[in-house]
């Protein structure tokens, strides 16, 4: 029943950051002080936990698809890889703009870097989010 809530959760996340994404444009102008929506400070706190639990979830995924799978690479073997290398390379981007954007003293990078990086981000996560709920759903 776990699995289920965790999964449906990220499905949730999946769906908004994805819709997010895309209609952000159609509502917000952005200038220079504010280029993002305040949305955004709601839906950070949500991705974050999403990307945490998706890490766990998948790397526990990618553990069991080892073990049961002998030298033959399997579908599961694939997935469960892809799921967890996705997971960790939008968590690596993730959290360093996260950060970077809560310590307004870094400043290693400019504003479109940070853009750049936050477009890959909510462009990736619905992917991996979805793919990994969507397991969970169905595994029970």
């Amino acid at each position: 029943m776990l699995n289920r809530i965790i999964g449906g959760y990220l499905l949730l996340v999946a769906v908004v950051v994805a819709v997010h994404t895309v209609v952000e444009p159609l509502y917000h102008s952005s200038f220079e002080g504010q280029p993002y929506s305040p949305i955004w400070n709601l839906l950070n706190p949500l991705m974050a936990i999403a990307l945490i639990a998706g890490i766990i979830l998948s790397f526990l995924r990618k553990s069991q698809a080892d073990a049961a799978e002998g030298d033959a690479v399997t579908r599961e073997y694939l997935v469960s890889n892809v799921v967890f290398f996705g997971f960790l390379f939008v968590g690596i981007l993730f959290f360093w703009n996260w950060f970077g954007l809560m310590h307004p003293e870094f400043t290693a990078i400019g504003g479109d870097t940070k853009s750049l990086v936050w477009i890959i981000v909510d462009a990736t996560l619905p992917l991996v989010t979805g793919a990994m709920g969507a397991h969970l759903i169905r595994r029970n």
